[in-house]
Formats: C-alpha cells, structure tokens, sequence
C-alpha cells in the first residue's frame, strides 16, 4: 500500500511538470474556446483579421485576365464631319500669302531680268553700229587727220558766213564739213550714210523725202557738169577762134 502511494506521487510530479510546460509555451491552444482579445491595429485601414477567420472564397479565371476595351466588342460609331479649326485656316491663309510673296518676287525677277536683257542688246547695238562705221584696214583710210579736216572745212565754212543771215550761217558750216567728209573720208562717210539710210527706211515718209531730195541733188550735179562742160568747151572754142584770128592777122602783117 505505500508502495503504490509512493508510485502514484512518482508518477504525478513528472505529469504536472509537463502540462504546465504545454501552458507555457502554448497558452492559445487551452484557451481555444474562449473569447480572443481584439488588439487595436496601428493603421485603421489595415485589415488585422488572420486568413483562418476570413473566408476563402474561389476567384473565377475570367476575373483575373485584363479587360478588352469596349471599342472591339461594340460596333465602331461613323465619325461626325466637322468643320476646319482656326488653326487651319490660319494655315491656308498663310500659304496663300505666302504664294502671293512668291509670284511677285518671281514677276519682279522677271522684269529686272528682261531690263537687263534689253541694256545689254542696246550697249552690243550700239557698240555695233560704232564700230560699223569705222573704215576697213584695207582701205587705207584713217581717221584722225581726217577728221581733223572736216572740222577745219566746218570751221572756215562758219568764219566765212559770220555777218550772213542765219539761213547761210546754218547750211554752208554744214554743206563744207559734209564735202570735205567726203573728199577726204568717203568710205566712213559711205558707212554713215547706209546707216542713215537703213534708220529712215523704217519711216516711209522720211525715206521717201530724202530719196526725192537725193535725186533732184543728182540732177542739179548732173545739169551742173553738163552746162560746166557746155562752157568749157564754148570757152574752148573762143579761145581757139581767137587764138587763129591773131595768128592770121600776125601773118598778114608780116
């Protein structure tokens, strides 16, 4: 019988020792079926319940894949036309402008081109003409001195004619200088006159004149040599009929 006491206690000290080591280390699990203190959480949108306390509840595979926009599924709506915007008549407008800069400056381009086109032509036509008149070298016929002599002529022809009246004063400078262009320079003076020529030819009236000026001049020279030959041959014949009448009565005498 004390044996058995004596077994029991034995047996008692290590059981006490191991259960109150289980409440040690856990306390939760002998106070399963109590009330659980609720501690306030630190951030109030935190959610503090544990996963056991939340329901699981199954999320379907369509939820998880992303959303297709609306526009594939649902039929596309025609777009309404609309008018251009500011900006885009702005837009039109400065092109406009910009087009209108654009031909005036090509215009204007075009005027200077063709004012320089047409100094050009007159300085070659002029240099042309100024060069046409100057003698060949084959003629042998130089300027300088000649020139020198139609000025003289002109010079003496208004020296001579200075208490004449104006008429004479004007033409005879003018008639010597031309006479002695001709004598002395005929070749140059050929040259200015096919230019005249060709520069009246373009007014019919001008040519015409000069052409019937240029005929009765002719005449009058023609008419001139003839009664000039006319007289010398007269002046001739006296001469011979007197120098016969004195040589007759020389021999008479004798």
């Amino acid at each position: 019988m004390a044996a058995r006491v004596l077994a029991q206690r034995r047996f008692l000290a290590p059981l006490a020792t191991i259960t109150l080591g289980g409440l040690a280390v856990a306390p939760a699990t002998v106070l399963a079926e109590g009330p659980v203190e609720k501690k306030k959480p630190i951030y109030d949108d935190l959610d503090t319940s544990s996963p056991k306390d939340a329901p699981v509840t199954s999320v379907p595979f369509k939820a998880i894949q992303p959303k297709q926009p609306a526009t594939e599924n649902e039929p596309k709506q025609e777009k309404k036309a609309r008018g251009p915007s500011p900006t885009d008549r702005i837009a039109v407008q400065i092109g406009k402008a910009r087009m209108a800069v654009y031909r005036f400056a090509v215009s204007a381009e075009n005027k200077v081109n063709e004012t320089m086109d047409s100094a050009f032509h007159l300085e070659q036509s002029f240099t042309n003409t100024i060069a046409s008149l100057a003698p060949s070298r084959e003629s042998g016929e130089k300027l300088m001195p000649g020139t020198i002599y139609v000025l003289v002529a002109a010079m003496a022809g208004s020296i001579i004619t200075r208490r004449s009246n104006i008429l004479l004063r004007s033409t005879v400078p003018l008639a010597l200088g031309v006479g002695a262009g001709w004598t002395v320079l005929p070749v140059t003076m050929r040259n200015i006159s096919d230019l005249t020529w060709k520069y009246e030819q373009r007014f019919p009236a001008v040519a015409e004149t000069h052409t019937n000026i240029r005929e009765s001049l002719r005449k009058g020279v023609s008419f001139a040599k003839v009664h000039s030959q006319i007289g010398v041959q007269y002046v001739d014949d006296k001469v011979t009929d007197t120098r016969e009448a004195v040589e007759s009565w020389v021999k008479q005498g004798k």
